[in-house]
């Protein structure tokens, strides 16, 4: 992590087509051959920071208690980690910003960002895979299968009623990829705009805007089988 802080650091004081793989080597403290054990380019040194508020997203969706609605804990988990203070300092949160805007305008950290918030979105779908098997077991769930199964046709029933596991591992995997493209679309619109005051919406606010327009999406059917 040290790596990246000082590429974001140096990023953000001087832009990144003014800073050199070997600025940022010297910047950790390490030898530039050092750095290249662990980046092929000097915009992957900030891909941890990336990774680490999306991870800490996932994670708090993780945490939320057994029976918590999907969409509640989406929502309590950007409340409880899109916002300064939650977890980073007010300066991370500049330097977050700053490097979430710069994947705007350029392809290479663009790409980055994109790698990250594919394996955030893997990630997700695990976790809601693992509240799912977590959950208890009810009389409705063959219900819920069969359901499912006249609705797209993809699904089979077998003799204990529950539909198959292809089927709804692809089911979790859009409701992953829905969520977190609200919650990328959030943090991606915050980074663009140029508002500080404090009656201007933060990444946390926003991407529980955009996940409330989710509430009436059919959860359950993807997530409760």
């Amino acid at each position: 992590m040290e790596i990246a802080r000082a590429a974001a650091g140096l990023f953000v004081r001087q832009g990144l087509k003014a800073t050199r793989a070997e600025d940022i080597a010297q910047a950790a403290g390490i030898a530039p051959r050092t750095f290249y054990r662990y980046f092929a380019a000097k915009e992957e040194a900030v891909a941890p920071l990336y990774e680490a508020g999306a991870r800490r997203w996932v994670e708090a969706v993780r945490a939320a208690p057994p029976g918590t609605s999907v969409p509640q804990a989406l929502e309590d988990a950007v409340r409880s980690t899109l916002r300064p203070g939650a977890g980073e300092s007010s300066d991370s949160w500049t330097w977050v910003r700053t490097l979430v805007r710069l994947t705007h305008s350029t392809p290479s950290l663009r790409r980055v960002w994109a790698e990250v918030c594919q394996t955030s979105e893997r990630a997700l779908a695990e976790v809601l895979a693992a509240r799912v098997r977590a959950g208890t077991t009810t009389d409705n769930d063959a219900e819920h299968a069969a359901r499912a199964a006249q609705t797209d046709g993809t699904s089979r029933v077998g003799s204990t009623g529950r539909v198959d596991n292809a089927a709804v591992d692809a089911r979790l995997r859009f409701a992953a990829a829905v969520a977190s493209a609200a919650v990328r679309a959030a943090v991606e619109g915050w980074a663009a705009g140029d508002g500080t005051g404090e009656d201007q919406p933060g990444p946390a606010e926003l991407a529980v805007a955009n996940l409330a327009t989710l509430r009436d999406f059919p959860w359950d059917a993807l997530t409760e089988f």
